[in-house]
């Protein structure tokens, strides 16, 4: 990733819990043109997700790991980063906690980081400058669907 990602999402869903296998997933979003693959290929794999739009997930083809997804909503402008492929996968602690509802009973949430029933409304938690950058992507996106 070139910069910082918009937004660190930690999901506890039931979903996210089975696909990673684990407790939560850990994603950082970041547009796609901020992303640089340092080698190698990726396989998107069309794969079912719990809103029913699906999603892609980019896949290493040699060792089948995820590495990010373009879920339905935002289309490939956006990455979902799995966390956890990063070199340095600590330095992207979450900035929020979602669908805590079905958080697995044993998980602690550390006091000082939003954490929501479902889902949450960007304006309220994101940043100044991850809502410009978030405007950037949807003028863009309407920008393109006008051209056809």
């Amino acid at each position: 990733m070139r910069t910082r990602p918009l937004f660190v999402n930690c999901c506890h869903c039931r979903w996210c819990q089975r696909e990673s296998g684990s407790a939560f997933a850990l994603n950082a979003m970041i547009e796609a043109d901020r992303m640089e693959r340092l080698q190698g290929d990726v396989e998107l794999v069309d794969t079912p997700s719990l809103s029913g739009k699906g999603q892609k997930v980019a896949r290493c083809p040699r060792c089948r790991v995820a590495l990010w997804s373009h879920y339905a909503g935002s289309g490939e402008a956006v990455c979902f980063v799995r966390v956890g492929t990063l070199d340095m996968p600590d330095h992207l602690p979450p900035d929020i906690h979602i669908f805590t509802m079905s958080k697995q009973p044993w998980v602690q949430l550390p006091d000082g980081v939003p954490a929501v029933q479902e889902y949450y409304k960007s304006s309220e938690h994101w940043p100044a400058e991850s809502l410009e950058r978030g405007r950037a992507l949807k003028a863009a996106r309407v920008e393109r669907a006008e051209r056809g």
